[in-house]
């Protein structure tokens, strides 16, 4: 079995939703990459007898380490580092170099305030956070805040305390891997690879069936860790394996390419933005958007660099602008209606000629809560991609959930036409 390891994000504002932990799955998948087999992730408030009983949890499964984050600042709510201590029973003290790095630090910063760095309440936090458990290894910080890696010692884990702000957790995190008491815990690691399959418009219960006759037919595939994550409209799977069983992987992944081609998109574990990107080759898209006000030009500008491919785009929510900035003719809303397949190819051309694209994607749709119809019930969205100097393409499709739903596959929905439309 290889190394096993729990995360502990503390802070009551992570538990009670008001911040969104971005940590716990950042750091999972850092493990994941080294070969480290991530157990569990648990979220617990800024209480240290809670943050106790979550270290003994994770100790008591027996995981080889323990990765906390959050609770290192200078207030006094912030109390990892003394929970920590308390649980290994390892005394705190003053590392006296730690306390001048901070100071240095925080006498920089206040410099650049024009504020005094030499008060009492300031003296008094940098103080608390160079107090490391005895044994512990200081982690420099990237912030203010020290980390702090403890060894492992008879049933206890080792430890290692990360910042809670997620830039500071990041920089430390190389630093927090060469800590030797880290180091020693993850030595015994077993190396895996990854491979991502994505398929589009696949349900997860034939993926599963597929998968059900594998493991009866194909010897080896109890070597292969195998998870099914249905995103965004996109079935994703993830295979993670040793190195001796990549002869069943690439089997398995035969078989389920064989079986489902036509929703395989990737195999490489390239996502459909990269893709889209390959695809577009030089040439320039554009955009205009009715149901889904930007987010399909929004989903482009995600990329550094896209200024070499994106022109524009035009959200025309009214029938006004539709006619007004992308030359629909008012007759065609008239007798189709503004969703409708013929009002989204003539929205995409306007989008080419408009603003001198190469190609653009169009899309109307009702998103609802309100405004369906028996003829076009909520989800209903039209979508058009004109190339220059080709035939327009347009897709009608009923699109699942609520308004955010329907607009969030409509922007996917609008990627993967593009996509299809530049490699046919």
């Amino acid at each position: 079995m290889s190394v096993r390891a729990g995360i502990v994000v503390t802070g009551t504002e992570v538990l009670t939703g008001r911040v969104t932990d971005q940590n716990g799955p950042w750091v999972a998948g850092r493990l994941l990459d080294l070969g480290v087999d991530v157990a569990h992730i648990t979220i617990c408030g800024d209480r240290p007898a809670d943050l106790i009983g979550q270290l003994r949890f994770l100790a008591d499964d027996g995981v080889d380490l323990i990765v906390t984050t959050g609770g290192l600042g200078p207030t006094a709510d912030d109390l990892t580092v003394a929970a920590v201590a308390d649980f290994c029973r390892r005394p705190l003290h003053l590392d006296a170099d730690l306390e001048a790095h901070i100071a240095d630090i925080i006498d920089r910063w206040m410099k650049l305030r024009n504020a005094d760095a030499d008060t009492a309440p300031l003296r008094a936090g940098i103080r608390k956070q160079a107090m490391v458990p005895d044994g512990a290894a200081p982690i420099p910080p990237t912030g203010t805040a020290p980390g702090v890696a403890v060894p492992a010692a008879g049933p206890l884990p080792a430890i290692v305390v990360l910042p809670g702000p997620p830039r500071e957790l990041r920089a430390m995190w190389p630093n927090a891997l060469t800590a030797a008491p880290i180091a020693a815990a993850v030595a015994g690691r077993v190396q895996h690879r990854q491979e991502i399959i994505r398929a589009y418009g696949l349900s997860e219960a034939d993926l599963a069936e597929t998968l059900r006759t594998a493991e009866q037919t194909m010897s080896g595939f109890d070597d292969l860790e195998i998870t099914t994550c249905l995103r965004h409209g996109e079935l994703e799977m993830v295979t993670r394996f040793p190195d001796h069983a990549a002869a069943t992987y690439t089997a398995l992944a035969a078989s389920v390419t064989d079986h489902h081609r036509k929703h395989i998109f990737s195999t490489d574990g390239s996502t459909i933005d990269d893709q889209l990107v390959a695809a577009l080759a030089g040439r320039t898209v554009a955009t205009a958007e009715s149901c889904t006000g930007g987010m399909v030009a929004a989903r482009l500008t995600d990329r550094a660099g896209s200024s070499a491919y994106l022109v524009g785009g035009v959200v025309a929510y009214a029938n006004e602008t539709k006619i007004g900035q992308l030359d629909v003719p008012a007759a065609l809303i008239d007798e189709h209606g503004a969703v409708s397949e013929e009002v989204a190819a003539a929205m995409a051309d306007g989008a080419v000629r408009r603003l001198g694209a190469d190609i653009a994607v169009s899309t109307t749709g009702v998103a609802g809560p309100g405004g369906g119809s028996d003829a076009k019930p909520v989800g209903t969205v039209c979508f058009g991609v004109a190339v220059a100097g080709c035939p327009t393409i347009t897709v009608r499709r009923f699109l699942p959930g609520d308004r955010a739903n329907v607009r969030m596959l409509s922007t996917v929905a609008a990627m993967h036409l593009l996509v299809g439309v530049l490699t046919d």
